[in-house]
């Protein structure tokens, strides 16, 4: 079964497939914010697929038995190889040296992926010039608002999510209040996990592609609002397509943080006052002097 299932990790295109199972299957549906819904299932007893067409770069990849797996994982981005089916062989145990492979859970392989790439990415961010200005960018999809604010200092990285009364993660429709949470990493990075999970580092990813594009650096402020209209969590892969689609918007252009930030309100529905008591990065920008300011 493993070997079939690898096989099709490694198909240029869907496949027709026969799956026949031990029972009728449980009348279940599994939701989660990390990976997509799953429907109803059961026990499998045999399963058959028609041919499949391989796409070579990954085959590649399974056969070379010496090659680390983070290594592969870039190989393959780098080959113009989605992310998303580099994830799914990531899952399956394709990569890495011989003896170290092994099944990975799918939010695992997910988080994993996004925080190789991204991690690659930012370091080739580092060895570019900061941007000229601060930008703020905008994309609504979903019920959801999102709000990337980049600025010209060096690389720096924060992601908030407020959930609204109603929501997945606040379900009580009478508190009082949007939960708030967020993560924060400085220009050396972060030697934990994040406390909101895998969105963390597939936002991340997001940022990073659009900063490598332009070879440009810039500290990165990503916001996002979940409002009641975002009735089922469908993955952390919505994170990275939706932040993708934000960086794709053209930002407007402004010369202080205070007037990025003024504009940036009008997009979003929390008080700015609450993004600044919730955002490490903010709080620095606004508050600490820098070193530079006592030079001069």
């Amino acid at each position: 079964m493993l070997d079939t299932l690898q096989e099709l990790a490694m198909g240029k295109r869907p496949v027709d497939a026969e799956a026949m199972l031990t029972r009728v299957p449980n009348k279940v549906i599994t939701l989660s914010g990390e990976s997509q819904p799953f429907g109803p299932s059961a026990p499998l007893k045999s399963f058959k697929t028609s041919d499949v067409s391989v796409d070579h770069r990954i085959e590649r990849a399974f056969y070379d038995r010496d090659f680390k797996a983070a290594d592969a994982v870039v190989e393959l981005y780098e080959d113009d190889v989605l992310v998303t089916r580099i994830q799914r062989a990531f899952s399956l145990g394709m990569f890495g040296f011989q003896k170290r492979r092994k099944l990975v859970p799918t939010r695992w392989s997910i988080t994993a992926v996004d925080s190789i790439l991204s991690l690659e990415l930012i370091n080739q961010i580092k060895q570019h010039n900061t941007i000229d200005e601060y930008r703020v960018y905008f994309f609504e999809h979903l019920d959801n608002r999102f709000v990337a604010i980049l600025m010209p200092e060096s690389w720096s990285f924060e992601w908030i999510e407020a959930w609204f009364p109603g929501t997945t993660w606040n379900p009580d429709k009478s508190a009082a209040a949007p939960a708030i949470m967020g993560d924060f990493e400085p220009y050396r990075g972060r030697t934990t996990y994040p406390d909101v999970g895998g969105c963390y580092y597939a936002c991340r990813l997001a940022v990073a592609e659009k900063l490598n594009q332009e070879r440009r650096q810039a500290s990165a402020l990503v916001l996002r609002e979940i409002h009641p209209g975002y009735i089922l969590p469908v993955g952390v892969w919505n994170v990275r397509e939706s932040v993708r689609q934000t960086m794709q918007s053209e930002p407007p252009k402004f010369d202080t943080l205070q007037a990025a930030l003024n504009h940036a309100q009008t997009k979003l529905t929390i008080p700015l006052r609450k993004w600044i008591e919730s955002s490490e990065m903010l709080k620095r920008a606004l508050f600490q002097k820098k070193i530079t300011e006592f030079a001069a």
